[in-house]
């Protein structure tokens, strides 16, 4: 059994390897075989996701501002820019930890909101708009 701490380690080491380093020989070692994906866009299984990762273009990066577990789930809010869409993403991944390994996966998108798109007035990631 695995600690909140271990787990958000362990998951941030596994969106860092996958999304940041692009090793996927590597992130085989934190994402289960039997990996269940909830996700509406990301094919099923481990595979799926590698395969959509290895589609996107190689300017795609992973940003973490924060990070929470709770027992065995962790959620990790970030941005995903670069992937050639027209706005970076900014998205609630939450992942279940198992015998050490990322074993199922749930997320919420949204395009990430300039200063003339935000109706409350405030960044949704960090302390700074995008560029528009």
């Amino acid at each position: 059994m695995t600690s909140p701490a271990q787990n958000k380690e362990l998951a941030l080491n596994a969106f860092d390897t996958l999304f940041g380093k692009r090793d996927y020989e590597a992130a085989e070692e934190f994402w289960s075989e039997d990996y269940v994906q909830h996700s509406a866009h990301i094919p099923p299984g481990r595979e799926g996701l590698f395969s959509l990762v290895r589609a996107l273009p190689d300017t795609l990066r992973y940003e973490n501002q924060f990070v929470f577990a709770e027992g065995d789930y962790v959620m990790l809010y970030g941005r995903y820019a670069g992937s050639g869409a027209p706005a970076a993403s900014v998205v609630a991944d939450v992942v279940r930890v198992e015998d050490g390994k990322l074993a199922e996966h749930w997320d919420v998108w949204e395009d990430e909101a300039t200063r003339s798109e935000s109706a409350g007035g405030w960044p949704m990631f960090g302390d700074r708009f995008p560029a528009e």
